[in-house]
């Protein structure tokens, strides 16, 4: 079977729950962070492509964890995806602290990178799915300079308001007929949460991954904190300088808030059979 005729082949219907029953979580605030590491993550997300089971990864710190103590909504969304990643420092000491010691970071911008080297290697197609057009055009160039054989099969820039059914429908049908088994979505959080959990069951795609700002970042447009500030949990402080108009109510109100929950609600493994709140 080609590959355009693997893309369209039928797919197994979102089976979060299963893939929950072999990867723990870890119960922040209610929402059910992956006890993973990088390579966990990958590993996962070629199984789905291997197995053309359905699922969306949430790559999630303590911006969406504090957005979904707000909104029952999105924090069901986090606790039905295929992967709930620990993309900041907060998440991976929260594990650490309920004794899931082996959990790294799971940064959203290196996620994109090595599933786009293995997506290279193994001929998947990844679409592209928020942003701008120029954007978009930029990251486009730049994944298929860093990646040989990268298979870029798509990209679209959607208007900031909501799409009509006639267009969202539209969309559906470029990215199906697109072939690709890896959809980016880069519309920031919670809206690209919303974005996925409304399309895992309609798109042929095993794999949708929202990673809000990478796309500005590989696209050469946004700088990353340096190394030593990602380890010790101040990228924060990085952003923050970088865009304090855009980002200051996120973190110096977020921040503390989530730092008084997590001292009332310690975090803690959850069980394999319980589910976690929603």
């Amino acid at each position: 079977m080609d590959r355009e005729a693997a893309a369209r082949a039928p797919v197994t219907p979102p089976t979060a729950a299963a893939s929950r029953r072999s990867i723990a979580r870890v119960d922040v605030l209610g929402v059910g962070i992956s006890a993973i590491d990088p390579d966990d993550a990958l590993s996962e997300m070629t199984r789905w492509i291997a197995d053309r089971e359905q699922h969306y990864v949430c790559v999630t710190g303590v911006h969406g964890v504090m957005e979904a103590q707000r909104d029952p909504e999105l924090l069901r969304i986090h606790n039905d995806s295929g992967l709930t990643t620990p993309d900041g420092m907060p998440m991976v000491w929260a594990a650490h602290a309920a004794g899931a010691a082996d959990v790294q970071r799971v940064y959203g911008p290196d996620l994109m990178l090595a599933a786009c080297a293995r997506a290279a290697e193994r001929g998947w197609g990844c679409y592209l799915y928020g942003s701008s057009d120029e954007v978009l055009a930029q990251l486009r160039a730049n994944l298929c300079d860093r990646f040989p054989g990268l298979r870029i099969v798509g990209a679209h820039s959607p208007p900031f308001r909501e799409l009509t059914p006639e267009e969202d429908d539209a969309v559906v049908r470029a990215i199906d007929e697109s072939g690709a088994q890896i959809v980016w979505v880069g519309l920031s959080t919670p809206k690209q949460e919303r974005w996925m959990a409304a399309h895992v069951g309609r798109l042929n795609a095993p794999v949708l991954v929202g990673v809000g700002a990478a796309f500005d970042i590989h696209a050469g447009l946004a700088r990353q904190a340096p190394r030593w500030m990602q380890r010790s949990g101040l990228e924060w402080l990085f952003r923050l300088v970088a865009e304090p108009r855009r980002l200051w109510r996120r973190y110096m109100v977020n921040n503390p808030r989530f730092l008084l929950a997590i001292a009332r609600r310690r975090p803690r493994i959850r069980p394999e059979a319980e589910e976690c709140e929603r």
